[in-house]
């Protein structure tokens, strides 16, 4: 984060976030500490030292922070925009409608002895499993935390779309997903049993069929939300290993460094952009139909093969041109 992003930061936490100077600490100071702690994941006694502050006082303004942060959910958090019909993006041409992408990541947490059993994932990690959603340009839309980790990503995302205030898609538009959700309305999945991951795709491999036609280019255009994972966790090392806060505050955490990753992609010439490449509600929406249920349909398949043909009538047609 560069300067002119703190700076845009603390007057966001000071204007929306309610975040005020004390007689002892100015706000820039309350915002340092916080983003120091995050960055590094260090125990209190190690950002005492950094800081000349008390545990307990940097206890107090970490939780103050964070309070702060989630205000900003509104401003921070991407609006969604479907990809144009005239779209000319190489990677998101074909999947006109299409809001971005989604996908579940397993977060360390720390948690009560009694709840070790509900969060142990399938690699026997103590972990929560987070719903992101993203938009084609690598931004937040939405972020579900709060699940174990022995959670399935299915039954996570349909308590996203069930929540009063929870992941809306309107009706006709749609979001890319793994093979691991439904391919139904409003989530297009891949086709199974097919090549699908890019490392896949390598050492010039072309598609033989238009179902791994589809597959190779929906694996390109939903690969945007593993990068903002990677590039999520790269950032903030909090992320990476269990954290010294409760799985309840741990979660805000999640959600802070989201909007934090927004932020800093909004202001342009984020840092990890090269790193990363070497990593594999409105007042009108009661008037918007939005999809309600996670189920398959005829249509929708059909929808799906029709595009994977069209994809692969032109993939056909550009090496006949060669």
């Amino acid at each position: 984060m560069n300067r002119a992003t703190f700076d845009k930061l603390c007057l966001m936490l000071d204007v929306i976030g309610g975040l005020k100077p004390t007689k002892n600490m100015l706000v820039d100071e309350q915002v340092a500490m916080f983003l120091h702690i995050l960055a590094h994941h260090l125990k209190n006694r190690v950002i005492r030292f950094y800081f000349g502050r008390s545990g307990e006082t940097i206890s107090r303004y970490f939780n103050l922070v964070l309070t702060s942060m989630m205000k900003l959910n509104r401003e921070l958090l991407k609006k969604p925009e479907p990809i144009a019909e005239d779209s000319m993006d190489e990677k998101w041409r074909w999947f006109k409608h299409c809001l971005g992408a989604l996908d579940g990541t397993h977060i360390k947490v720390k948690v009560p002895m009694a709840d070790k059993a509900r969060y142990r994932n399938r690699k026997g990690e103590i972990t929560t499993n987070v719903l992101g959603v993203c938009s084609p340009d690598g931004q937040f839309i939405y972020v579900l935390t709060g699940w174990e980790g022995s959670a399935a990503d299915g039954r996570v995302l349909r308590d996203a779309i069930s929540r009063r205030n929870g992941l809306k898609v309107p009706q006709g538009q749609y979001y890319l997903v793994d093979a691991g959700y439904t391919n139904c309305e409003g989530f297009l999945a891949p086709f199974r049993g097919q090549r699908y991951h890019l490392s896949e795709w390598r050492d010039g491999r072309q598609p033989l069929t238009p179902r791994e036609c589809f597959n190779m280019r929906h694996s390109s255009a939903r690969n945007v939300i593993e990068r903002c994972f990677g590039m999520l966790k790269l950032r903030w090392a909090i992320l990476r290993s269990p954290s010294f806060y409760p799985a309840q505050v741990h979660n805000r955490v999640i959600i802070a460094c989201c909007l934090l990753h927004n932020l800093i992609r909004r202001q342009g010439d984020d840092p990890l952009d090269i790193d990363i490449e070497a990593l594999e509600t409105n007042t009108n929406d009661m008037e918007i139909p939005y999809i309600q249920t996670i189920e398959t349909s005829n249509a929708w398949a059909n929808f799906r093969d029709t595009l994977a043909n069209e994809m692969f009538v032109e993939l056909m047609s550009h090496r006949g041109s060669m």
